[in-house]
């Protein structure tokens, strides 16, 4: 499969849980869920972006560069993702957690983490492709948030409490997520510092 009907089936996949995340996230009143879709939204975003892209860099008229720029907005727009994520999280375990409805943010969660492993088994080898790894990056940062949202709305159910889980977890994966970004910021920015000067 070529990695434009790679990014093209991911983009889908992403597309679909957007609607699926916000929509049970609004309904069981979860951050980690609604965090898990402006997270997705930010994905579809950026994949969009990198297939477009992936396009451009094509042909004797192509932008050699577009591929490292796509992977640098996708690094920033998770990034901005994740802080937006961190700030709430902050501001709900320092006001008091709402009540959530766990069942739900278990049954979502668990989709979409399988979904997301789904999107990195069709997106396969990205090594030396620094537009596709920031797609894998998000794709497998996705899956790990999702199963970690799936935790605590597990425990919320077990307990029947345990609101301010749901915070923790959103925070925890929004620090990984985001330190996991800045590396690949950095990383993008040698390899474009790297073809400026060859």
């Amino acid at each position: 499969m070529t990695a434009d009907r790679r990014l093209a089936l991911v983009l889908a996949i992403n597309a679909v849980m957007v609607l699926g995340l916000v929509g049970v996230g609004l309904a069981a009143n979860s951050l980690g869920v609604l965090a898990a879709g402006a997270d997705y939204l930010g994905d579809a975003l950026g994949t969009g972006l990198s297939l477009i892209a992936l396009r451009m860099s094509r042909g004797p008229q192509g932008h050699p560069r577009a591929t490292s720029y796509a992977a640098l907005v996708n690094a920033n727009l998770l990034l901005l993702v994740t802080l937006a994520v961190a700030l709430e999280a902050v501001y709900r375990l320092s006001t008091g957690a709402p009540s959530i409805d766990g069942l739900p943010v278990v049954v979502v969660s668990v989709v979409a983490a399988g979904a997301m492993i789904a999107c990195a088994l069709i997106l396969g080898d990205v090594e030396g492709d620094l537009n596709l790894q920031s797609v894998m990056l998000d794709t497998v940062a996705d899956a790990a948030a999702a199963l970690g949202v799936a935790v605590s709305g597990a425990m919320i159910l077990i307990t029947g409490g345990l609101f301010w889980l749901d915070s923790v977890v959103a925070l925890i994966i929004a620090v990984v997520v985001g330190y996991h970004a800045v590396r690949l910021i950095r990383t993008v920015l040698s390899d474009l510092r790297e073809k400026q000067s060859a």
